[in-house]
């Protein structure tokens, strides 16, 4: 999937003005395990500012998760589950890849269990194209397909695509603020 990134801001003068108008600047689609991709779109590691950034703000191997207060917008393409069943996939290369590409997302799995991994973030998102599972702590899942939007609150979860085609989600990542057990506050404090 081709994303274009429209940023509007305001210049010197105060003005409404675009920014910039192309192509996502960072977009990964993984060779180890076909089908799978992600662009990113914004990243705002801290708290968001109105002064538009001096240089771009978001990188191809750079976190994904923001800190406390920060902004992520990713577009993850995600493959069928499927594609680790081909005798062909090479899950230490698949592993390797994925650690170089969302290196706090890859930090932040199960290696118990494929795929579960829990962020400190309160994520947004929409399902664009396809069907998805979300799978929860004791198997617990949910099926959402073109439409349906979720709000992850910091639990630990997978993304399970048992479909034959690739399912494409958006989502706005928030960074939290988490108490002593590690647990996130409802409120952000």
């Amino acid at each position: 999937m081709k994303v274009r990134r429209v940023v509007a801001g305001n210049d010197a003068r105060g003005k409404s003005v675009f920014l910039s108008d192309g192509a996502v600047p960072h977009r990964h689609d993984f060779q180890f395990l076909p089908g799978q991709a992600q662009s990113r779109v914004w990243f705002a590691a801290g708290p968001s500012v109105t002064t538009p950034p001096g240089d771009e703000p978001t990188s191809a191997t750079g976190p994904v998760i923001p800190g406390p207060g920060g902004a992520s917008f990713v577009i993850v393409e995600y493959a069928p589950d499927s594609a680790v069943d081909d005798p062909r996939f090479d899950a230490e290369h698949a592993d390797t890849e994925f650690a170089q590409y969302a290196p706090d997302i890859a930090a932040a799995s199960d290696p118990a269990e494929p795929g579960m991994h829990r962020t400190p973030s309160v994520d947004y998102g929409v399902v664009l194209d396809g069907e998805i599972w979300l799978e929860l702590d004791d198997g617990a899942q949910a099926l959402l397909t073109r439409g349906d939007t979720i709000v992850q609150i910091a639990g630990r979860h997978a993304w399970r695509n048992k479909s034959d085609r690739p399912a494409t989600l958006a989502f706005v990542l928030t960074g939290t603020v988490e108490d002593a057990a590690g647990n996130p506050h409802p409120n952000g404090h």
